[in-house]
């Protein structure tokens, strides 16, 4: 994707080798700012301050965080240190636990001496591959949009979060059908929801504004008016977590949208690659679900008249908050995930359909 005209990925290597860069998506809307992380504790705040967030963008950031860890020490214990620290830092995406796995299946067997260099070859190749997915998931959307759209063309949809670009490493995931879309030239409208307390929705309109997708932002309790009006035409979503039966865990809100769109008759998709897809997981009942800091809710982010960026206190310290980060979509109420592999239904047999490796796994 692009910003301000360059193509551009949300993490890449640094140019001096020792290092991994990264847009720095707490700054986001209001600045763009690029940060260097050059070691194991960086490349953990990172993550667990949502400074790279979306599940795909968190599993590859963890990848690079391993081989950082491991250029500065590479025996076994600085490797299994690293995958403990990282494996802490979220516990609901299942991407990290996964690019985890990968890693420490792919560098324990190697002599220490060979370690890191094996590490930065292991990174960039999930994170080509999490661009790949991506695009593919796009295509396959696409196919689905051009069936909504019909004849005039007309696409309106609505979305939740920010499952774009920023999300992954390139493309996104429920965003990539829309940029096809558009870049098919279909008349595309996207409904974007706030999504508190973090506000991802912000930087949905912010890639959208990059790339010139027309959209509107609006408040998260304003979508089932919207569905039930039949102002969209298609729910789409990313995902943290999908079960082995469909059930999808995603930012809070998710389900609450997905209920609505149940009422208006609208459908509801979710986007997500394979390393989203946790096959060990039987339902979305054993889905940990995050419980983040209560300072998210009671403080405001944003800018003044003069276009200072700070913050603004909106409850007292002492108000009792609860901030889940995340709510379970049933897969009842869900018509269809979108993977790499094509479009199933919500269910143990639609993913076993597009994996059928995982039948016996």
């Amino acid at each position: 994707m692009k910003v301000n005209g360059v193509i551009t990925r949300t993490i890449w290597p640094a140019d001096d080798g020792r290092a991994v860069e990264i847009i720095d998506q707490t700054a986001l809307p209001h600045a763009y700012r690029v940060l260097r992380l050059r070691g194991l504790d960086q490349v953990a705040q990172a993550i667990r301050g949502m400074r790279v967030r979306g599940a795909p963008l968190i599993g590859v950031t963890a990848a690079y965080g391993v081989a950082l860890a491991l250029s500065a020490r590479a025996d076994d214990a600085s490797l299994a240190g690293a995958i403990a620290t990282l494996a802490a830092t979220r516990p609901t995406a299942v991407n990290l636990q996964w690019a985890l796995a990968r890693m420490q299946a792919a560098l324990a067997p190697l002599p220490p001496a060979l370690r890191a260099e094996a590490a930065w070859r292991e990174a960039a190749r999930i994170a080509d591959e999490d661009v790949e997915q991506c695009r593919l998931i796009g295509q396959h959307g696409l196919s689905l949009f051009r069936e909504l759209a019909g004849d005039s063309g007309r696409l309106r949809l609505m979305t939740h979060c920010n499952a774009g670009w920023l999300a992954t490493v390139d493309h996104g995931t429920a965003l990539a059908p829309v940029y096809a879309a558009f870049d098919a030239g279909l008349d595309v409208h996207v409904w974007v929801s706030e999504t508190r307390p973090r506000n991802q929705g912000l930087l949905t309109a912010w890639e959208f504004r990059q790339h010139g997708v027309p959209h509107a932002l609006i408040a998260d309790n304003a979508a089932g008016l919207l569905l039930a009006r039949g102002a969209c035409q298609a729910v789409i979503v990313g995902a943290d977590r999908i079960a082995a039966n469909g059930d999808v865990a995603n930012k809070i809100g998710t389900y609450l949208k997905a209920l609505a769109a149940s009422a208006a008759k609208v459908p509801f998709y979710v986007a997500a690659p394979r390393s989203t897809i946790d096959f060990a997981c039987a339902s979305g009942a054993a889905i940990p679900i995050e419980e983040r800091d209560a300072d998210e809710l009671r403080v405001v982010h944003g800018a003044d008249a003069a276009g200072c960026v700070g913050e603004l206190r909106q409850v007292p310290l002492d108000v009792a908050v609860a901030n889940p980060a995340f709510d379970v979509t049933p897969a009842a109420l869900i018509s269809g995930l979108i993977t790499e592999r094509g479009v199933c239904s919500a269910s143990r047999e639609g993913l076993l359909s597009l994996f059928p490796e995982m039948r016996d796994g």
